[in-house]
């Protein structure tokens, strides 16, 4: 887990009271206990700070946590919709659900978690599932805004040795 403020990567900022405690668990990351009780102490008090589910699921990913990290995600994929107005269903979305191009709104946020669960899921052995994400990116990302290429590439060299194992 990274000291600097999580919402770097999401485009907007979390208020200063939920930094400082995101700064607090990363100091402690290595003591389990004292950072995981930090971030869900933090989600329960502002649960609409999407900065917090990146931050918790990035501390379960890290963690070897992937079911945990899954579960989180999912929550914080959910708030986004929320926040943003459209349907927190990925499979239902298109490219005019939301203005997919802008950087500072819970839609990037979504965005990024897409790519995110495209990850653990490939990581958890769901090829199949991560290729379902990766191509609805590709539709709500042509830009790759969000870097999904990289876990796109990962996904293919994962298919290519199951294809060889078999």
């Amino acid at each position: 887990m990274r000291s600097e403020p999580a919402n770097a990567a999401l485009g907007f900022a979390a208020p200063p009271e939920i930094e400082h405690h995101l700064r607090q668990a990363a100091l402690v990351y290595h003591d389990t206990v004292a950072a995981e009780n930090i971030l869900q102490n933090v989600l329960a008090r502002d649960p609409q700070c999407l900065a917090v589910y990146f931050s918790l699921y990035k501390f379960y990913f890290y963690k070897q946590r992937l079911q945990d990290a899954e579960q989180i995600a999912l929550r914080g994929l959910t708030m986004a919709a929320t926040q943003a107005g459209f349907d927190p269903d990925w499979t239902t979305l298109n490219s005019h659900s939301a203005a997919w191009q802008r950087v500072d709104g819970p839609q990037h946020f979504y965005l990024f978690t897409l790519k995110a669960l495209a990850f653990m899921r490939l990581r958890l052995g769901q090829t199949a599932a991560a290729q379902s994400l990766l191509h609805k990116l590709a539709e709500l990302d042509p830009a790759d805004q969000v870097g999904a290429n990289v876990i796109r590439d990962l996904a293919m060299g994962a298919q290519e040795v199951t294809a060889g194992a078999a």
